[in-house]
């Protein structure tokens, strides 16, 4: 039997049974989709996480007040109070061989008015070194004055939607707000770029980090960012200011500081473990659609009985009839694996277009999905076509109960 009579009767099985077709077909396009969205999906969220974290400036280590880390042993029967972070500390890690800049943060919500208009904002009190560390951009005016940390000064910066919904379509350059008990120039507008770990930058309201000292009647701060010289400052760069900082708190490790790579890696390591796991779930699907093409197998061989007899009384090899049967299981996978990996894509497509998330399924994905769709339908296609090549050719040609 010739290559093109062989594929001459596959295509010939698959027309003249158009319904199963179509049902194996959607089975395998069902299962591609799954494991392409879900993985698709996963790497969005990973991209995401990755994205935001670029936003805090590469090299940098944040400094929270406060151990966050649990030893055996009892505990004390006196409370031990966490010490603060001051501007005095934000200043000696300031001054360290490893750090290039230094930003403290005060923060806290506050209610904002200009004329009739109020609305509660998230402010933060910090200095100009954290635009540059953050990678805020000014789309209007200009960040916070380089000033001294312990120095108040009446001027802010506002997020565009803040500004918007303080000003309308008034200029708000040069203009007074008053935030609390206390009143502020606007001296620069942010750039909108949207959601940043869940704060909204276009509503937000900065201001020098002593004014909110003030404002906020707070002296301790809710954190440090430092930036270090380069990434082969990091480790060191943990060291000094670990030790720094415990040699102005009386020896006591009562700090926290984690790092972008850290915080990141930690990340990573959880959304791709997550993405295998959906891509695992997924795949569940396209096992199930395996067992749906041997059962149809099963009853094409049952049904096709006469043929495999003619065909081997003609004399066609085992191994020809058998890829008859594996050759259709094989051309819907593939067929059936395409149409759901354009499927998935379009989906993914629709996704970016609604979010802005860069849902994006990763080639290996890809390839896998139509490796794992081709290998369940050879596997589960292999057991019933080994059954049609080993008819004896009288055996299948004799009609049920009765003699050839």
């Amino acid at each position: 039997m010739r290559a093109a009579d062989g594929l001459g009767l596959i295509l010939g099985a698959l027309s003249g049974h158009r319904s199963r077709s179509l049902m194996l077909l959607l089975a395998m396009a069902i299962g591609v989709v799954a494991v392409n969205l879900l993985t698709g999906l996963a790497e969005g969220a990973r991209q995401f996480v990755i994205g935001e974290f670029s936003m805090l400036g590469r090299n940098t280590l944040i400094v929270l007040p406060g151990r966050k880390e649990t030893t055996g042993g009892m505990p004390p029967l006196t409370g031990l109070a966490t010490r603060d972070l001051t501007l005095g500390d934000t200043q000696a890690i300031g001054r360290l061989p490893s750090v290039r800049r230094v930003a403290p943060l005060q923060a806290g919500q506050v209610e904002v008015s200009v004329g009739n208009r109020v609305r509660e904002a998230f402010t933060l009190g910090t200095s100009h070194e954290f635009f540059v560390i953050r990678q805020l951009s000014v789309g209007q005016g200009q960040a916070l004055p380089a000033l001294p940390l312990d120095q108040a000064e009446a001027v802010c910066v506002i997020g565009a939607r803040l500004r918007r919904e303080l000003f309308g379509s008034k200029p708000a350059l040069g203009q007074w707000l008053r935030a609390g008990d206390r009143r502020f120039r606007v001296v620069g507008i942010l750039a909108d770029r949207g959601e940043s770990f869940g704060m909204d930058i276009g509503e937000m309201l900065i201001i020098p980090v002593a004014s909110a000292q003030v404002l906020f009647n707070r002296e301790g701060l809710f954190r440090v960012f430092a930036e270090v010289r380069g990434p082969q400052w990091l480790e060191s760069g943990k060291r000094q200011v670990l030790a720094v900082i415990k040699a102005r708190h009386e020896g006591k490790d009562d700090v926290t500081l984690i790092s972008q790579d850290s915080m990141l890696a930690a990340f990573d390591g959880i959304l791709g473990a997550l993405g295998l796991a959906l891509a695992g779930i997924a795949a569940i699907s396209l096992l199930v659609a395996g067992i749906l093409i041997m059962n149809v197998t099963w009853i094409a061989v049952n049904q096709r009985t006469a043929e495999i007899g003619l065909l081997k009384a003609l004399g066609a090899r085992p191994a020809q009839v058998r890829l008859l049967f594996v050759g259709e299981a094989a051309l819907l996978s593939v067929v059936g694996g395409l149409i759901g990996l354009v499927s998935s894509e379009v989906l993914l497509w629709l996704g970016r277009q609604l979010w802005d998330i860069p849902l994006q399924t990763p080639l290996w994905a890809r390839v896998g999905s139509l490796l794992l769709a081709a290998g369940a339908a050879l596997l589960f296609a292999w057991l019933p076509a080994s059954q049609a090549a080993r008819m004896e050719p009288l055996a299948a040609l004799r009609p049920p109960g009765g003699r050839v």
